[in-house]
């Protein structure tokens, strides 16, 4: 079963321009109260337009939706935003005649800003598959507005043949990978690694930490999400303010990337996602911070499952010996459009209906796309994904998820943007870490200022 833990992981959680082209049709999407059961869709009544948040299952959306309009005759198009401009992409096209039936909101800060835009989902088929009803994300007037859809973890990925080499050299401190546990052994480790890296025939400890827009998110946004989760611990709604408790802590994690790296940092700057996927697959860099969504770009590269781990992302944090990786649902919560028509929001319900219990749609979301679907109708589908298998491992073991709070509550994509920044600039030398702090907790407040 692959689901059996997430029914409970997230339970105390209250978390472009278009890039793919359309598989059939063009997408303006509609709305109706009351069940799913909808029209026959050999008469093709309503098409649906799903603006998808991630890039890197655009190809596998694509063919999704050509499948489904092939079988029913309802036309389906998906468009991508592209890495890090969803909502700008989202704004534009809720502003055309052609709006989209089906997009997505980042939890209860995403829904304070769209929530004029959501159908009220309460009744919907897509509800009564859940596994969990802390998958559901209502608004203020208590209706349920949108639907998490996925749940994602990340950490740091590694290359087992390459740590196994490292365990096993008479110079090496930590022998196993059962003793690489807290930031002190992570550090000793990457610090080992890159002091003989051509014993090992690697570049570097970490695969570089690019802040091309295509990877810059990965430390702006998922790994300043993991002190401020620590922080957030307990936090049922936004707060107007943070205190940036964890920071020290967040820069010796960050540090340690840039120090024990398979590029020096003035290369960071135009260093890409696909760089750091290619490092890795090619064995320059040991270890690989990213998350589920990365294992199909992995595949292409040539990397098979037994290849690789997974552990937390350590950084010193108080307890984190018994943590696992950071999981949750993140930005990825289905919400449909109230401003189309009805024929179109029923096309877009029975066309999610299908996503969630059709072979096709499990095993195109499970196997194709590597997710930990929250619906029951997934029990008897088991992911290939061995970042999944790890996670699941650890749970097994008594360990304790980091939560995807840090995320949830993330006020705005511009406090994302103004953290990276100062992040670049400090990866320059052309910054201080103060610049970092004062982007991190000032900004948080004037951006909750401003959003309220």
């Amino acid at each position: 079963m692959m689901l059996d833990r997430r029914s409970f992981v997230t339970a105390g959680l209250g978390a472009f321009g278009a890039v793919a082209l359309s598989a059939c049709g063009s997408g303006n999407t509609g709305s109706d109260s009351g069940s799913d059961s909808g029209s026959d869709k050999k008469e093709a009544k309503g098409q649906v337009y799903y603006l998808n948040f991630k890039p890197e299952q655009d190809e596998q959306w694509q063919e999704l939706a050509k499948v489904y309009t092939d079988e029913t005759g309802v036309p389906v198009t998906v468009k991508t935003a592209a890495s890090g401009q969803y909502e700008t992409s989202l704004k534009a096209e809720m502003a055309k005649s052609q709006a989209p039936t089906l997009f997505q909101v980042n939890g209860p800060v995403g829904l304070a800003s769209w929530k004029d835009y959501c159908y009220d989902l309460d009744g919907a088929e897509i509800l009564k598959g859940l596994t969990n009803d802390a998958f559901e994300l209502k608004g203020d007037d208590g209706k349920i507005k949108a639907v998490a859809y996925v749940v994602e973890t990340y950490g740091l990925i590694y290359n087992k043949d390459l740590l196994n080499k490292y365990f096993q050299a008479d110079w090496s401190t930590i022998k196993s990978i059962d003793d690489l546990v807290g930031f002190k052994a992570l550090k000793t480790v990457a610090d080992e690694i890159q002091e003989h890296k051509d014993d090992l025939g690697v570049k570097g400890a970490f695969t570089s930490a690019g802040f091309d827009s295509s990877s810059d998110w990965r430390f702006k946004e998922q790994l300043a999400a993991i002190p401020l989760s620590y922080e957030l611990d307990g936090v049922t709604e936004q707060p107007a303010t943070i205190k940036g408790t964890y920071l020290p802590e967040l820069k010796q994690t960050f540090d340690l990337y840039l120090k024990d790296s398979t590029v020096s940092p003035t290369e960071l700057s135009a260093k890409t996602g696909n760089d750091a996927t290619s490092e890795f697959a090619l064995g320059e860099g040991v270890f690989y911070q990213n998350g589920t969504w990365a294992w199909n770009d992995l595949q292409k590269e040539g990397v098979k499952a037994d290849m690789v781990g997974t552990i937390p992302i350590y950084m010193g944090l108080p307890g984190e010996e018994e943590k696992g990786l950071a999981t949750g649902s993140g930005d990825n919560y289905w919400a449909i459009n109230n401003k189309v028509s009805e024929a179109d929001q029923q096309a877009t319900k029975d066309f999610l209906k299908w996503v969630i219990t059709s072979d096709k749609g499990k095993k195109a979301m499970t196997d194709d796309m590597g997710f930990v679907t929250p619906f029951k109708s997934f029990s008897d589908m088991k992911s290939s994904n061995p970042i999944v298998q790890a996670d699941q491992e650890m749970a097994d073991a008594g360990k304790q998820d980091v939560s995807w709070d840090g995320i949830m509550f993330m006020p705005s994509q511009q406090w994302k943007d103004g953290v990276g920044s100062a992040m670049l600039e400090y990866v320059q030398g052309t910054g201080k870490w103060d610049a970092v702090k004062t982007a991190y907790v000032d900004g948080w407040a004037s951006e909750y200022e401003s959003t309220h």
